[in-house]
Parts: structure tokens; C-alpha cells; sequence
């Protein structure tokens, strides 16, 4: 999934020019970038994406997004941004946010893994790909004995792999305590071909100023970065064994209200962009992800785009090209309008 490479050590944003019939608008004097496709709508509330890649053919790669309310659902969408009916997981009681992972050991078969938060059960939702079919035996709940007003209301998730093949969930929640906010699952099969979570880790600040939605992990380095709204991004470890010590907090500047959604870019094994959703100024801070020389935790800004999503809660990116449209890297990110935009990754960085 990392074939598209710069140069190292070169870090150079521009926003391009219009293509042919792509409308580019202006926001305070800055451009805004156009998405190359747009979604059909939800039924309610679109939230959160992320990205199957497909890896006998990446043209067949899905887009899997939540749509957040009682009646929620899990979405599956093509590449053209079109709704697959018989893929659609429906009944969902709030759903958040959803991850994916690859290779799953489960009923003795490599499987991989959509896993979404449903918040109003207290559960994580499991279901294989590409089928979406249930293998989480009605749900898995987590933060279990929390008492805490909406400790138990779940909200983000990111899944990791490690060197090892462990698979884990880092799951958050509405609410919680100042330390020990983000709980980490091992995920395994039950024996019966379901999955079962075990609980491995308590850990993660938290300032009590808003709430924790935003969690992504860097599999090939081994990090899990979050969104502590308002107040910044935060840095850890993703291997348990490695401890609980808070590495960095960066993007602590520059945005308007929220720290949404983090998605990481994978220019090669381990350069590339840590993207961050600004969410009411409707723009996304693009933060370097080695750090800088003699540092890798010191995540300096690199540049800031507009994008036309609206108030974005979550997104997801590869560097795969995925078919004639999506030649050098795909980007998805919520709007409030009830879609999921997808970009070139070459609109946004050149």
C-alpha cells in the first residue's frame, strides 16, 4: 500500500491549477481545492471514512463511512462515489467511527477487518471485507464497568498491526478521565470464527476541554496520534510494551475550534504527511510525519489547504494508485452534507 515514493527529504506543498472543467473557489484569499468525485448522500448524518484497498484489483477498492444516528448505518461505496445496496450494514444505533484492517487470523483464514464504534450500545461492530458480513457475534462491548457521564459512549477507533501480526483496537469515547482516556483491545478469533477483545492497555491524556474522536495509528512506525479538541494532537507509542509516556503534542496553533480527523500519508516507509482536519474553518493542517532530523516526535507545520468538505469529522488516505482517476494517492474526507469527497492526492500536494 506504499508505492507512491518522492524524493526523500523533500517537502514542497503547492496548490495546482484548475484542471479543465474543475471550478476552484476562494476562501479569504486562499483557493480551494475541489474533490474529483462526491458521494452519493446518506440517509442522516455522514461521519467518518476509511479505505479497503482491493488487493487483487485497487479499481475494485471500496469506501466504507458511517452515517450517525439511532438508524445508523455502515455505507460501502465504489470508486465512482456510488452506494453498493447489497453491502450496506443497516440497524446500527449510532455508529462513529470505523477503521480497517488486513489479515485477520479467523476461522483459520487470513480476514480482513471493518470495525466500527457504535455508540449507543456501548459495542464495537465488527464485519469481514469484502462481504460486510457480521463476525463479532452481535457486538463486543468495551470501557465495561465505567460509570463516568458518557465514559462508555463510544466514538473513535484505529486498528493496529504489529511486527508480530497482533491486530488491536485503541478505542475513545465521549467522556473520560484525564488520564487513561483511550483503552487498546487485542483483537482474536474466538475460536468459533467471531472475534474477541482483550483488554491490553488504559492509557492517553486528556485536557477536559471538549472530547477525543480523532485516533489514528501509523502501523509501519508505530504510533497512535490523537485529536484532543481543542486543544491539540497527541503522540504515543502503539505497542503496549513500549509504555504509556506522551511523546509529543503538536498542531497546539493555528486552528479555528476542533482537531478532527488524522489521516497519514505513506510517501515511503518512513517519510510522508500527517494530515489534521480543521474542522469549523473547513481546511486541513498537513503536518510532517518523520519529524525533523534529531527529533522524529517534533511534527513541524508544512502547509495548510482548503478544501470544499464541510466541518470535517474524519478522513482517510493511500498513496496506492487505485485506478485511471486516482493515479498518485487517494483522499477521502467527510462533509456535513450528508457525502464523502474523494481528491486526487495530487490536487493536494505536488
Amino acid at each position: 500500500m506504499r508505492r507512491f515514493i518522492l524524493p526523500a527529504g523533500i517537502i514542497l506543498l503547492l496548490f495546482v491549477k484548475c484542471k479543465p472543467g474543475q471550478k476552484q473557489e476562494q476562501v479569504s484569499g486562499n483557493e480551494v481545492i475541489k474533490p474529483a468525485i462526491v458521494t452519493e448522500k446518506v440517509k442522516h448524518d455522514s461521519d467518518d471514512p476509511a479505505i479497503w484497498i482491493n488487493p487483487q484489483d485497487p479499481a475494485a477498492s471500496l469506501i466504507i463511512g458511517t452515517d450517525k444516528d439511532a438508524d445508523g448505518a455502515l455505507y460501502v461505496f465504489d470508486l465512482k462515489g456510488k452506494i453498493i445496496p447489497d453491502k450496506v450494514v443497516t440497524g446500527l444505533k449510532r455508529p462513529n467511527n470505523v477503521d480497517i484492517e488486513y489479515g485477520l487470523h479467523l476461522n483459520g483464514k487470513l480476514t480482513d477487518i471493518a470495525v466500527v464504534t457504535e455508540r449507543f450500545t456501548h459495542k464495537l461492530r465488527i464485519f469481514s471485507l469484502p462481504d460486510m458480513r457480521p463476525v463479532d457475534n452481535g457486538g463486543i462491548e468495551v470501557f465495561e464497568g465505567e460509570t463516568g457521564p458518557e465514559f462508555r459512549d463510544l466514538m473513535g477507533i484505529s486498528l493496529y498491526k504489529d511486527s508480530s501480526n497482533k491486530i488491536y483496537a485503541v478505542v475513545g469515547r465521549k467522556s473520560g478521565p484525564q488520564e487513561g482516556y483511550l483503552w487498546q483491545y487485542q483483537l482474536e478469533d474466538a475460536g468459533n470464527g467471531t472475534v474477541k477483545a482483550t483488554l491490553v492497555r488504559k492509557f492517553g491524556k486528556y485536557s477536559g476541554k471538549k472530547e477525543i474522536e480523532a485516533i489514528a495509528v501509523d502501523d509501519k512506525l508505530g504510533y497512535v496520534y490523537y485529536s484532543d479538541e481543542g486543544f491539540g494532537v497527541r503522540k504515543y507509542y502503539a505497542d503496549p510494551a513500549k509504555g504509556n509516556e506522551e511523546l509529543a503534542v503538536f498542531g497546539k496553533d493555528n486552528f479555528k475550534a476542533d482537531h478532527e480527523g488524522i489521516s497519514i500519508f505513506n510517501a515511503t516507509d518512513s517519510t510522508g504527511y500527517i494530515l489534521v482536519s480543521d474542522q469549523q474553518a473547513n481546511r486541513f493542517h498537513i503536518y510532517s510525519r518523520e519529524g525533523v532530523k534529531g527529533n522524529p516526535h517534533d511534527h513541524l507545520l508544512v502547509k495548510t489547504v482548503y478544501l470544499s468538505t464541510e466541518e470535517s469529522d474524519g478522513s482517510d488516505v493511500t498513496s496506492l494508485p487505485l485506478n485511471g482517476e486516482f493515479k498518485k494517492g487517494f483522499f477521502v474526507a467527510m462533509s456535513t452534507d450528508r457525502t464523502f469527497q474523494y481528491y486526487r492526492w495530487e490536487d493536494i500536494l505536488k
